[in-house]
C-alpha cells in the first residue's frame, strides 16, 4: 500500500505540473484521484452553512471543479491544490447563497 500512495502522491504532483503547463485536460485526469478528498472537503464546507441548504457535496465538488477549470490554477502540490478547491467550494456557496435570496 505504501508503494499504491507513493505511486499516487507523484501522479498528483506530475498532472498538478501539467495543469501549471497548460495541458487542458490534465485537470480532467486529476480529480478522479482526489475525489474522495474533494467530497470530504465539501461535507465540510456544506456543514458550516445553514440548514436546509439545497446543495449536496456532489453537487459542490462539481461546482468548484468548473470553476477550477476555468481559473488557470496554479497549484504546486495535492495540500495547495486542496485549499484552492475549498476556496473554490466556499466561493460557489456564496454564489449559491446569493441566488437563492434574489429567488426570494
Amino acid at each position: 500500500m505504501n508503494d499504491d500512495h507513493t505511486r499516487l502522491q507523484g501522479d498528483v504532483t506530475q498532472l498538478l505540473h501539467a495543469v501549471r503547463e497548460g495541458d487542458s485536460r490534465a485537470l480532467d485526469r486529476l480529480v478522479p484521484l482526489v475525489y474522495e478528498e474533494l467530497r470530504a472537503l465539501a461535507k465540510r464546507e456544506l456543514y458550516r452553512e445553514q440548514q436546509g441548504h439545497t446543495l449536496h457535496a456532489t453537487a459542490l465538488v462539481h461546482e468548484a471543479y468548473l470553476k477550477l477549470a476555468g481559473s488557470g490554477m496554479q497549484a504546486s502540490d495535492r495540500s495547495h491544490f486542496l485549499a484552492i478547491a475549498a476556496r473554490a467550494m466556499r466561493q460557489v456557496l456564496v454564489d449559491h447563497a446569493g441566488w437563492r435570496s434574489a429567488e426570494t
